[in-house]
């Protein structure tokens, strides 16, 4: 590191907290190359209110310096979309991005759209809704946002009682459903008692190198916001230290001011104008105890992420070993594994199964209909297959395996080396065969099998595409069968279509008695020239 420095400055300022403070700001600015521990790499949204005449309220991901008003980040794009939701079920404010003011509401310039007529907006672009009714409802909706509703309620209640004494019982009837969505989204939010207003909570866990921090913001007794991160533990760094680092950058980037932080320790580093609290009981030590275990889960679930990581490490192993068993020059990372299906040589398919790291590349199976060879010849259908498959990926410069698994003893495997030889690929691929009864693996030019030990992770994979290659082949051999068994003569004669085949089967009933009609009779239905066709065919 000090030898890529090519410079050294230093700025005073009056304490540690601003010094913390300048630190994250100019690791954000120019994203240092060691400084990895407080670069933000997210852009969660925030809920912007729109600076323009009649304010507009909405989500975003970009923060443009215009003058709006920013509320976040929040790390829920749902919790937002709630949030938003509630806000315009409780206030009629516009989402068009008319260019309103004054001048062109006098003027006439704009009409009224649906959303007023559905009663989602109060028509400020006709004028039907003044600036500062509209300013007054947008400093309800900040109190909101910010998670103070007891003033919102307040106002409400307020409002419903002179309704009411006004008997205007249909107002008062809106308002009070208001008041019951305001309730609703309070009960999903309240845990604690309203008294704790304004307050972070910072709940932490450890494992050998990371300390993971969960933070949550509470405003009347409301969990408003939350937020997890990770900070690895370097040279031996106190706890406390690294809390002090964690705390001055999650209320940075969350934007927070509260003046109450709760903390399961006390950090080294206190902040100016803020008061830290280790609470013991109550309402405030429930707090912490919910931090704590959101961090504990946030801890399971980065490891469960690790241990993710590691199955692909093993994956790495098991190709290893099975390099290692079958006496492979490289790693099998894509396999490929054929086999045949017939019945005493009719339908006679192949299938081909693609494995790569070990696993199924379903994608990538292909099957194939024998077309050279005539009756139950699986060598010649091993020997046809393999040309077909491994002549085309040389004409389409596609890589070809590693390793190519026959399922099939040494007369199979003698076939698919034939062609193999025949393509110029005779040692540039590892090809084995697997017997069926005692899994016996067998190599080129080799009479001796080679016996795995049964709970090898090499024979597994092998048995595994085995059993897809069988698996994926007698479907497909079904699958033809079946349809073999549906076909009619009908279907082998040139210019007798699927609509011509309708109109017979419809007209006469089966196959059988389209075969005795008359000539005459088929012309009545086709016409004379497919009459003809079919006539010509039937004598034959």
């Amino acid at each position: 590191m000090l030898s890529r420095a090519t410079g050294l400055n230093h700025t005073v300022v009056d304490n540690e907290s601003e010094a913390l403070l300048l630190e994250n700001n100019l690791i954000k600015k120019h994203q240092p190359r060691y400084n990895i521990l407080l670069k933000d790499d997210k852009t969660y949204p925030w809920i912007c209110i729109k600076n323009e005449h009649f304010p507009r309220v909405f989500l975003t991901r970009k923060l443009i310096a215009d003058g709006s008003s920013y509320h976040g980040p929040y790390t829920s794009v749902p919790a937002v979309r709630t949030l938003l939701e509630l806000i315009r079920q409780l206030f009629q404010i516009r989402t068009c991005s008319l260019p309103l003011n004054k001048k062109s509401i006098d003027e006439g310039k704009f009409r009224v759209c649906l959303e007023y007529h559905i009663g989602n907006c109060k028509a400020p672009c006709i004028g039907l809704l003044t600036e500062e009714e509209h300013n007054a409802q947008i400093d309800r909706i900040r109190q909101i946002i910010k998670g103070d509703v007891s003033s919102v309620t307040g106002h409400l209640e307020m409002l419903m009682r002179q309704y009411s004494s006004d008997l205007k019982f249909e107002e008062a009837q809106r308002i009070k459903e208001k008041l019951e969505i305001i309730a609703k989204y309070r009960s999903k939010s309240v845990v604690v008692n309203a008294s704790v207003k304004n307050v972070d909570v910072f709940g932490c866990s450890f494992d050998e190198g990371s300390m993971f921090l969960s933070y949550m913001k509470v405003v009347e007794g409301a969990i408003v916001q939350t937020y997890s991160i990770e900070l690895k533990i370097r040279l031996e760094e106190e706890k406390e230290s690294l809390l002090s680092t964690a705390v001055t950058e999650v209320r940075q980037r969350v934007a927070s001011d509260s003046p109450e932080v709760l903390v399961p320790f006390m950090p080294d580093i206190q902040l100016d104008k803020v008061k830290y609290s280790v609470p013991q009981r109550g309402d405030r030590h429930k707090l912490m105890e919910l931090a704590n275990r959101n961090a504990v889960f946030f801890r399971l679930e980065r490891q469960k992420k690790v241990a993710e990581k590691s199955k692909e490490n093993r994956t790495a192993r098991n190709l290893e070993k099975m390099m290692k068993d079958l006496h492979m020059p490289v790693l099998p990372l894509q396999i490929e594994c054929f086999d045949n299906s017939n019945i005493q040589g009719e339908s006679a398919v192949a299938a081909c199964v693609v494995f790569r790291n070990g696993k199924p590349a379903n994608s990538e199976y292909r099957h194939f209909n024998i077309k050279t060879v005539t009756g139950p010849d699986d060598f010649a259908s091993m020997e046809e297959v393999i040309y077909r498959r491994y002549r085309r990926m040389l004409d389409e410069n596609r890589p070809l395996p590693q390793l190519v698994v026959i399922d099939g003893g040494k007369g199979q495997l003698s076939s698919a080396v034939k062609s193999l030889e025949n393509l110029g690929l005779r040692g540039k691929i590892t090809v084995i065969g697997i017997a069926k009864k005692l899994e016996e693996i067998y190599f080129p030019g080799d009479s001796v099998p080679l016996y795995l030990d049964k709970n090898s992770i090499t024979l597994k994979i092998i048995q595994h595409l085995r059993n897809e290659a069988h698996r994926f082949g007698i479907n497909f051999h079904r699958g033809k069968r079946s349809s073999k068994m549906n076909r009619s003569f009908l279907d082998e004669i040139p210019g007798i279509g699927e609509k011509t085949k309708e109109r017979l089967l419809k007209k006469f009933g089966s196959v059988k008695k389209i075969s005795e009609a008359s000539p005459e009779e088929l012309e009545t239905v086709l016409g004379t020239k497919k009459a003809a066709i079919l006539t010509a065919a039937l004598q034959k």
